[in-house]
């Protein structure tokens, strides 16, 4: 203990405020337990201020701005269209991203969630210091939910600074760059090129892989890289980015593909390559937590790390880095907490990128039912045969289903286009729950909408489709 310094005693400490950490902290505080978080920078973690949620607000404006522009088929002519871009900026910070951090601290006041502002660090397997700038206190605890999220990777030859940005530094652009690199056509990096490109931007996407979005498959990514090319978005794959020179107005990307060098000068460019956990600085080592060679925490199937009482959850685990995973993962671990018989079952987690078309995955697809030697029938459904997608103008797109073929289970399932990112919450709700495509085709679904194209997907499986 430290001299001068009062140890206090908590129950369960979560330590992390992100998606994974404050539904860990409600849901233990509902089951009975006495919770603190601690939360060193912002209540909401990276997906609310800094991630998911401000870019989705800015996809959104871009959307809106690029179709007022450009759109001439519905009779509707917009004249003099302009942006504020600073503008934009104020209303996704203020009427977005603050509300919703503002809401998750009162849900945690509500559930009488006691917050500590600080960095959290392990001093042993029981004990853990909270530091800020007026100093630091000791707690001793229970149980500790470790939900510390991740952080953009930083690349060699791409120092982060003036010009050379992570995204969060391009999700806070005061304004919009005439010409922009993206290294990394991933998620991040290809939803942020789109919001850009839609906003005039002259982009250019360097990516390392033959394809951007390699997690989707080609059919899907067909119809991005088609958006791209309508927006002027060049695409270099096979790219391998080398470095990047801060000049006094703009920024020199030199990459390379198929042995020859090139460069580009750019207002800015942005790293989106991948993103590393947030354990480094943890004290893992002192409380007896033991992590694999990428930094990862080494969990078991209810989320317990190998310290007793010491747990993880969402991105400084294995598995797929998503906000939603997070959540799943804290409800479970504050149930193991609360004396329940659970573990953790990730038989369906969707996947969702917002570019456009929106695109959705979940479950196999036909290539991975091949490879475990599982035969199954794939049926396909295009936007442009659904009325709604019709009345939207937007038919660009499908919806595809993989079921098993003897029994016609649902296995799979992966969309491409408006509204992926709704749809898919039903087609995993039918996995978790074992439907088949039959009783997919048998419910009544509303008309006209866009999920008709699950019913219609689930007929052409049969073999006895409707609308094609």
């Amino acid at each position: 203990m430290v001299v001068g310094d009062f140890e206090t005693e908590l129950d369960t400490v979560v330590i992390g405020s992100g998606p994974g950490g404050y539904v860990a902290a409600i849901r233990a505080a509902q089951l009975g337990k006495k919770v603190a978080i601690i939360e060193k920078d912002f209540i909401g973690g990276t997906c609310l201020n800094v991630g998911c949620i401000p870019s989705k607000a800015l996809i959104h404006a871009s959307h809106d701005y690029y179709h007022a522009l450009n759109e001439k088929t519905k009779g509707v002519h917009a004249k003099d269209v302009t942006i504020d871009f600073e503008e934009v900026q104020e209303w996704k910070d203020k009427e977005v991203v603050s509300k919703l951090t503002g809401g998750v601290e009162m849900l945690l006041k509500k559930n009488k969630v006691t917050i500590l502002n600080g960095a959290g660090y392990f001093m042993d397997e029981h004990r853990l210091r909270v530091m800020h700038e007026f100093g630091g206190e000791t707690y001793s605890f229970q149980n500790v939910i470790i939900a510390t999220g991740s952080r953009p990777l930083e690349i060699k030859g791409f120092k982060f600074g003036k010009r050379i940005l992570d995204s969060t530094g391009l999700l806070n652009l005061k304004e919009i760059p005439k010409k922009l690199v993206v290294i990394g056509g991933g998620y991040i990096g290809s939803e942020l090129a789109g919001v850009y490109a839609s906003l005039g931007t002259d982009v250019t996407i360097l990516e390392g892989a033959p394809s951007i979005l390699p997690n989707f498959e080609k059919d899907m990514v067909k119809l991005v890289e088609k958006n791209f090319k309508e927006k002027d978005v060049t695409i270099e794959t096979k790219a391998m980015a080398k470095n990047a020179v801060n000049n006094k107005d703009s920024v020199t990307v030199t990459y390379e593909v198929e042995g020859k060098e090139k460069t580009i000068e750019a207002d800015y460019v942005m790293v989106s390559v991948g993103r590393r956990p947030n354990t480094d600085e943890l004290g893992l080592d002192k409380a007896g937590v033991e992590m694999d060679e990428r930094g990862l925490i080494k969990v078991d199937e209810r989320g317990e790390t190998t310290a007793k009482g010491i747990y993880a959850i969402g991105d400084v685990t294995a598995g797929l880095a998503l906000a939603h995973k997070a959540s799943y993962e804290a409800k479970v671990v504050a149930e193991v907490i609360a004396g329940q018989d659970v573990i953790m079952d990730y038989q369906a987690i969707p996947a969702v990128c917002f570019t456009e078309p929106e695109l959705a995955s979940v479950g196999l697809t036909k290539a991975e039912a091949k490879e475990q030697d599982i035969a199954v029938t794939v049926s396909k459904f295009p936007f442009a045969a659904n009325g709604r997608a019709l009345s939207l103008g937007a038919t660009d797109g499908f919806m595809q289903l993989v079921s098993e073929k003897e029994s016609g289970k649902l296995l799979g399932a992966q969309i491409a286009g408006v509204g992926a990112s709704d749809m898919i919450a039903e087609l995993v709700l039918a996995i978790e729950t074992d439907l088949t495509i039959e009783d997919l085709a048998l419910t009544i679904h509303p008309h006209p909408s866009l999920s008709e194209t699950i019913m219609d997907a689930a007929e052409i499986g049969l073999g006895l489709p409707i609308h094609v």
